[in-house]
């Protein structure tokens, strides 16, 4: 009896436990602007998304950001979406003309993009299909450029 419980033990330790409740539902749809760019979510249905949210100071996020960069090179039809959670626009800018940042990115110091997508913790990043719905949550910085993560995005 032990030995038949021993695959369903095994199953239920390996689950990662927590299933973010937004994936499989309609992406949140927003309007941001900062003054000099705006990302208005509901113009890029039809494409797939991956929205970052991130801020400069964050340094798993600075870690991961040239392999974003590089993904919205190598993959130009998906759109790569960055909102960063900083305050201060002298800096957030500086950050961003030398570091080449050239993906759609609005800075949102109000954080209300990450409340609305229920984001405690950057980076973090959604995967939105082309008909708007939210599939995948990446927690902490990834290597956009890994073959898994560009398979599954070709997938899509």
């Amino acid at each position: 009896m032990l030995a038949g419980l021993l695959p369903l033990t095994c199953g239920l330790g390996c689950d990662r436990g927590f299933h973010p409740s937004n994936i499989g539902k309609p992406a949140p749809l927003f309007v941001m602007s900062d003054g000099v760019q705006t990302v208005d979510l509901a113009k890029l249905h039809g494409r797939i998304i991956v929205l970052n949210l991130w801020a400069t100071y964050c340094g798993p996020c600075v870690e991961e950001l040239p392999s974003l960069l590089a993904l919205q090179r190598r993959m130009p039809g998906l759109a790569v979406v960055a909102v960063s959670a900083d305050q201060d626009d002298a800096i957030y800018r500086k950050f961003l003309a030398k570091h080449h940042v050239d993906v759609l990115t609005v800075r949102d110091a109000g954080q209300k993009i990450n409340q609305m997508y229920g984001t405690v913790m950057i980076p973090e990043t959604y995967i939105i299909d082309r008909q708007g719905v939210i599939r995948r949550k990446f927690i902490g910085a990834q290597d956009w450029t890994e073959a898994d993560i560009v398979d599954y995005l070709n997938r899509l």
